[in-house]
């Protein structure tokens, strides 16, 4: 008779444990960390911190060699979209030399200020939170670079304008532009132009930086072989 009301007890438990298993399953599943079991929070925080600081590096360094920016089809920085008319009219008048070497100097410009971006870009990463973490593990492949791009864009800004200020100053891009300007505000029935130069290669450094930082994002989240720290491989290997 015991044995009989034991074995009864047993049948009506076993929908119970059954039940139980499969929360306890699920309990466990929202716990585990979003990209593996053995990955924490702080280590997706810490991987992304190191992937934006050795994609910043990459960056940094491929812009601000030679032809960093003027050999870049991509960040490649043109004569001034507001003053394209002062180009066109410059260059039917037979100045199209002293058009490129403008041009050609407010690229050097932008790659003299590109040798200074790595530590600005590094500085700008050191307060990134957990929540903003996972959010951009589970985003595209250039999430974290969206990312830096919105939180860090005025802060940048402000740090790299006295950077680009000193550029032009160094490769003495007013012996380029005064006479351009010069010319042209001479020409009859034209709207005088002098754009702000250091405000607009400024922009166009950024905004070329961005491009070079994102592209060495995707790298790490596709290519293994981009991967050069055990918490790069850590976090975008699973």
């Amino acid at each position: 008779m015991k044995s009989y009301k034991f074995a009864l007890l047993f049948l009506l438990f076993i929908p119970f444990m059954a039940c139980s298993q499969i929360d306890l399953k699920g309990i466990k599943k929202k716990l585990e960390p979003v990209t593996g079991k053995n990955l924490s929070e702080g280590d997706v925080v810490k991987g992304l911190k190191e992937a934006l600081n050795v994609g910043s590096k990459n960056a940094s360094d491929a812009a601000s060699k030679v032809n960093g920016f003027n050999g870049n089809p991509l960040i490649h920085i043109p004569f001034p979209p507001e003053a394209l008319e002062v180009e066109k009219k410059l260059r039917s008048i037979g100045m199209n030399k002293q058009v490129d070497d403008f041009i050609l100097t407010m690229n050097r410009a932008a790659e003299e200020a590109a040798k200074q971006a790595a530590p600005v870009f590094v500085d700008a990463v050191t307060h990134m939170t957990i929540n903003d973490g996972m959010t951009i593990l589970r985003g595209n492949d250039t999430a974290a670079t969206t990312f830096l791009k919105r939180t860090t864009s005025p802060q940048l800004h402000d740090k790299f304008k006295p950077v680009i200020n000193s550029a032009t100053q160094k490769v003495d891009l007013t012996r380029y532009w005064n006479p351009l300007i010069t010319t042209y505000n001479k020409l009859p029935f034209v709207t005088k132009q002098n754009p702000d130069l250091d405000e607009y290669i400024t922009q166009r450094a950024l905004t070329g930086l961005f491009v070079l930082v994102g592209q060495e994002e995707t790298k790490i989240r596709r290519n293994p072989a981009a991967r050069v720290s055990d918490i790069l491989r850590k976090v975008f290997g699973n």
